[in-house]
């Protein structure tokens, strides 16, 4: 009997998850759609970003996934391969042109939690492309602040605040309660980000 076009959408959300190239492809050559959502709002790329199945992300970008198709909890491929530093992924959905601006359900962009996490290359990556270096979070937030208040000092976090540092970020936007990043860093004792943050101008 044949299948539904439910069950199909279904079977290729979970294929994708799992990594299962060839069944995404019989799938897809079935008529499953490419966009399709399961009941929390996921789209088969965004399942298999999750857990990381590069070539079946990969295939998916190249029959048309929408990279910035958002689930209920407002993540996206691009997001949320950003914030959890799926790097590879991260490099075809850029390739496929994702939209920069769009914002999590905390209202950052990728390379916000990219820096809260300390994912070096994902940050440095991103810093390459237009990302806008200074937006600022529900919270109050910038990148830089984040790589401060969240990170723990240590050498991920101090090379993440060189990285925005050295691409340009305002290392004196300060959080909603005006401490800026450089007073952050001196009450917790990074004494590595206050050099570089000193040395970039922060007040």
């Amino acid at each position: 009997m044949a299948q539904s076009q439910a069950e199909r959408d279904r079977d290729l959300i979970v294929a994708a998850e799992r990594g299962e190239i060839l069944v995404v492809r019989r799938l897809l050559a079935e008529g499953a759609r490419v966009n399709a959502r399961d009941q929390r709002g996921r789209t088969p790329l965004l399942a298999a970003t999750q857990r990381n199945q590069i070539e079946t992300a990969r295939v998916l970008i190249q029959e048309g996934a929408d990279v910035n198709a958002k689930d209920q909890i407002q993540d996206s491929a691009f997001l949320y391969a950003g914030a959890e530093g799926r790097l590879e992924i991260l490099k075809l959905i850029l390739a496929a042109g994702p939209d920069l601006a769009s914002t999590n359900r905390y209202g950052g962009t990728a390379l916000i939690p990219a820096a809260h996490h300390g994912h070096v290359e994902t940050v440095r990556l991103l810093l390459t492309t237009k990302i806008d270096k200074d937006h600022v979070n529900n919270l109050g937030w910038t990148a830089l602040l984040e790589a401060v208040l969240l990170g723990d000092g240590g050498a991920a976090h101090t090379e993440i605040v060189r990285l925005l540092a050295e691409a340009g970020a305002n290392v004196n936007i300060a959080d909603r309660d005006r401490v800026t990043p450089l007073a952050h860093a001196r009450q917790r004792g990074y004494a590595g980000i206050v050099r570089i943050l000193s040395s970039a101008g922060a007040r």
